[in-house]
């Protein structure tokens, strides 16, 4: 999919892009959230605990280093990674 730049769009293109923007965003974390579940199975099938810190840790660093390279507030990066973790722990921890 080409880049376009906002610059050269109006009103309602920039809206439009918004939404498809939006619409990719949901995206992503149906599908992070279809991982996330898979992985939920195989930990239950191998009786592994739920919650993993060091792997959380590893997200939260990777957030914060994609949030720095492509110029976004790390604060609200991670937050919005750790609320997808915490629901998935949530998931996690209804099924069991």
């Amino acid at each position: 999919m080409p880049e376009t730049n906002p610059e050269n769009m109006d009103l309602d293109e920039l809206r439009t892009e918004i939404e498809d923007i939006d619409r990719e965003i949901v995206e992503l974390i149906a599908r992070r959230t279809y991982v996330a579940d898979t992985i939920a199975s195989v930990k239950a099938e191998r009786d592994l605990p739920t919650t993993d810190e060091s792997q959380e840790e590893r997200v939260m660093e990777r957030a914060a280093e994609n949030a720095e390279r492509f110029e976004v507030d790390a604060n609200l990066v991670k937050a919005v990674f750790r609320l997808l973790i915490e629901l998935n722990k949530a998931e996690q921890r209804r099924r069991r």
